[in-house]
């Protein structure tokens, strides 16, 4: 059986790598992108079952890229699960607005996985 591929963007060691190894244990095979210009080609080449995009990254407008994601034919349906800090609230708003499919917090990603997967992954 294939495992599915998540592609998680990510600057910050916490809770990036966290969220690559709570993924793996779920039986995601993970690609971490630490390099946000690699991501929409990745995500068109590789096919991702779902993106974990990392909102506070500092030097890269990751809204930007979740709207390119979303608005390119061949990754526009890949569900994009964006994350910033509690207090990021203009950058959650931002995310929504940039069409990611689901926004929450750091620790809301790490503690409650299986069901944000299970949520961003229904098909309607």
């Amino acid at each position: 059986m294939t495992q599915p591929l998540a592609l998680v963007l990510y600057e910050n060691l916490m809770p990036g790598s966290q969220l690559v190894n709570r993924l793996q244990d779920l039986n995601y095979r993970v690609q971490p992108v630490s390099d946000p210009d690699q991501l929409c080609g990745l995500a068109r080449s590789e096919g991702p079952m779902v993106v974990f995009a990392d909102l506070s990254f500092s030097r890269t407008d990751i809204c930007g890229l979740i709207a390119k994601l979303k608005h390119d034919p061949a990754t526009g349906h890949i569900p994009v699960v964006a994350f910033a800090d509690e207090g990021a609230d203009q950058l959650q708003s931002a995310g929504r607005q940039a069409g990611a499919t689901l926004v929450v917090t750091d620790s809301a990603v790490l503690s409650h996985l299986p069901q944000l997967l299970e949520q961003a992954l229904h098909v309607e």
